[in-house]
C-alpha cells in the first residue's frame, strides 16, 4: 500500500520520496505512473469519432516537427551531450517545448542518456536490444519502476538551475497545458472559422495525442532499431548503426553509429548525403545568436562515477 501511495505522489512530484540515485534493478511495471502513458496511446483511437480535417492534420505535423526538434536538438544534443552553448532563457524555453512531448523532464532524459553512453549495449545499459529484447529497449524499460528516478549525480551541471529542477520534478504540467491549449485552439477555430471543419476534441486528438505518440515512438526507435538495423561505419564498442530511414523521421538521429563514435558533435550526419535537419536548424539558431560554440572548443566531460 505504501508503494502505491508513493506512486500516486510521484505522479505529481517526480522527485518525491526517498532520494535513491539508482533503482534500475527494479523491473516491475509501475502501473500507476504508467497509466497516463497508456491513456495517451488509447486516446488516439478517438479519431474514429472525431474524424480528421486538413487543419488538424497540419497541426499534428507541426507539433511533431517542432517537438521532435526540441527533443533531438536540446534534450539530446544539448542537455545530454552539451554539443553547444546557449543562454539560460533559450535553454529553458526549448526544455519546455521538449517537455511538452511527455518524455519526462530534461534532467531525467539527459541522465538516462548519459548512462546509456557510458554502458551502451552492456548489461548495465537500460535499453539495449542485445541485452534484453526489442520490446524492452523500445518501451519496456521506460515503464519499469526502477527507471523513473532522475539520476542526479549524472546531471550535476544542470542542477543549479531551479527552473530546470522544477520542470523535471513536475514534468506532467507542460504536457497537460499543451493538451488543454490544443483543445482550446480547436474550440476557438470551430467558433471563428467553422469552414475548417475542426473542433476542440479533434484538435486534441491530432494536435496533441497522435503527435505525442509519434514523437515518442520515433525517439524510442533510436534506442531499439538503431542498435539492430542499419550499417556500421565505425567499429564502436556497441551495436549502434546508421539508418537513413530513422534519420529522416527523427530529423537526423538515425546516424547513430556516427553519433556513438563522436557523441559530443552537434552534427551527426558526417557526409553531405547524410541529412541532418536538426543540425541545419541549429546552424540557423547559431546565425541568429541564440546558440554558440556549435561543435566549437567547448567539450563536455561526463561526471565520474
Amino acid at each position: 500500500m505504501h508503494r502505491i501511495k508513493l506512486s500516486f505522489l510521484r505522479l505529481i512530484d517526480g522527485w518525491a520520496g526517498p532520494d535513491q540515485e539508482r533503482q534500475s534493478l527494479d523491473l516491475q511495471v509501475d502501473w500507476v505512473r504508467v497509466a497516463p502513458f497508456i491513456l495517451v496511446h488509447l486516446g488516439c483511437l478517438a479519431i474514429i469519432w472525431t474524424g480528421w480535417s486538413p487543419v488538424a492534420v497540419s497541426a499534428c505535423a507541426a507539433m511533431y516537427l517542432v517537438r521532435i526538434f526540441a527533443i533531438t536538438g536540446f534534450y539530446h544534443r544539448y542537455f545530454s551531450h552539451r554539443a553547444f552553448q546557449t543562454s539560460r532563457f533559450v535553454q529553458f524555453a526549448l526544455a519546455v517545448v521538449a517537455n511538452s512531448s511527455a518524455q519526462r523532464g530534461p534532467l531525467w532524459w539527459a541522465a538516462h542518456h548519459r548512462h546509456h553512453h557510458r554502458h551502451s549495449d552492456t548489461a548495465e545499459d537500460l535499453h539495449s536490444p542485445s541485452q534484453s529484447s526489442i520490446w524492452h529497449s523500445h518501451v519496456g524499460w521506460i515503464v519499469c519502476r526502477g527507471n523513473f528516478r532522475t539520476q542526479k549525480k549524472l546531471v550535476k551541471d544542470f542542477l543549479r538551475y531551479p527552473e530546470l529542477v522544477f520542470l523535471d520534478r513536475f514534468d506532467y504540467l507542460v504536457p497537460l497545458i499543451t493538451a488543454v491549449a490544443m483543445y482550446g485552439l480547436g474550440s476557438w477555430l470551430a467558433d471563428v472559422a467553422p469552414e475548417f471543419g475542426t473542433s476542440g476534441l479533434q484538435m486534441l486528438v491530432w494536435g496533441f495525442l497522435i503527435s505525442t505518440v509519434a514523437v515518442f515512438h520515433a525517439t524510442a526507435a533510436i534506442n531499439s532499431l538503431a542498435h539492430l538495423v542499419g550499417t556500421r561505419r565505425y567499429d564502436t564498442h556497441d551495436d549502434s548503426r546508421n539508418n537513413w530511414m530513422l534519420a529522416l523521421v527523427t530529423l537526423g538521429e538515425g546516424w547513430h553509429n556516427n553519433h556513438h563514435r563522436f557523441p559530443g558533435r552537434a552534427k551527426q550526419g558526417i557526409f553531405w548525403w547524410e541529412i541532418d535537419i536538426t543540425y541545419f536548424v541549429l546552424r540557423q539558431m547559431e546565425r541568429l545568436g541564440l546558440i554558440w560554440q556549435l561543435n566549437g572548443p567547448f567539450v563536455f566531460k561526463e561526471p565520474s562515477s
